[in-house]
Parts: C-alpha cells; sequence; structure tokens
C-alpha cells in the first residue's frame, strides 16, 4: 500500500535557534510532546545526528495506553531540516526555516493505515501547535 504524506504546518514566534534547541532537547520535548492535556511524555532520548536514534515514550495520563515514539535520523541539518525513519518504516521529514524573529515550520510524514488520515493529521497539527505555545509562553 502507497503511504500518503500528510503535511502540518506553524509559525513560531521565536528565532530559529531557540526553536531548533527546543525541538531536539529531550528536558524540552517531554514538557511540549503531546496532542492533548491528558496526554504525556514522561520519557525521552534523543542522539541527535545521522543514523542517531529517538525516542519518547508516549502515555495517557491515567495509565490506560502509551506507545513508544522511535525512529532513526536520516538526515540532520542544524536549524534546517531533520529527516527520519519511524520505527515502522514510515518517513518523516521536518524543515525549519527562519524569518528574522519567526521561525516556519512544515512537518511532512507518511500516514499510517490505522486510523484516517484527517486523524493523524489532527494529531500531529495538535501536537505542533502545542510545541508552538510550549516556545511562545517561555520568553
Amino acid at each position: 500500500m502507497e503511504k500518503k504524506p500528510v503535511t502540518v504546518r506553524a509559525v513560531v514566534e521565536a528565532p530559529i535557534e531557540k526553536v531548533w534547541e527546543y525541538w531536539t532537547t529531550p528536558d524540552h520535548i517531554m514538557r511540549w510532546n503531546n496532542a492533548s492535556e491528558d496526554w504525556h511524555t514522561p520519557m525521552s532520548v534523543n542522539d541527535l545526528r545521522t543514523g542517531g536514534k529517538f525516542k519518547s515514550r508516549m502515555e495517557s495520563r491515567d495509565g490506560s495506553m502509551g506507545f513508544d515514539f522511535e525512529g532513526t535520523y536520516d538526515v540532520v541539518l542544524t536549524n534546517d531540516k531533520i529527516e527520519y525513519t519511524l520505527a515502522d518504516g514510515r518517513k518523516v521529514v521536518v524543515e525549519f526555516t527562519p524569518n528574522k524573529d519567526q521561525t516556519s515550520i512544515e512537518e511532512t510524514f507518511e500516514a499510517e493505515s490505522e486510523n484516517s488520515l484527517e486523524m493523524q493529521q489532527q494529531g500531529w497539527q495538535a501536537i505542533l501547535d502545542n510545541f508552538k505555545k510550549y516556545v511562545e509562553s517561555n520568553k
């Protein structure tokens, strides 16, 4: 089955250096990596280099559900682009475009087959929106 690409976007009111740091540092990832308040990320490890691996444990706050979001970096270009392959073989590309004190983020991922495209896009967009809110609230 062909994997359909889905794209989510946000403009963050922060310079690229701050956006990159918050996107890639485990201590920050654990604070923003959730689509809703009833989920959280209690663990994150990140070997940010081509060939490096990452893993974030995502769980519902009531402990009823959880999964590992993990993969291997294919491309890491500091303050510019990250490409990775998830554990299930799907590809993700994240592009960062600075513009003065703003940074545009465009994240394109290959959809999985278990959930609707709309649901996946909404979930990834919610996480990206939470990232934007987190960065902008930490001036």
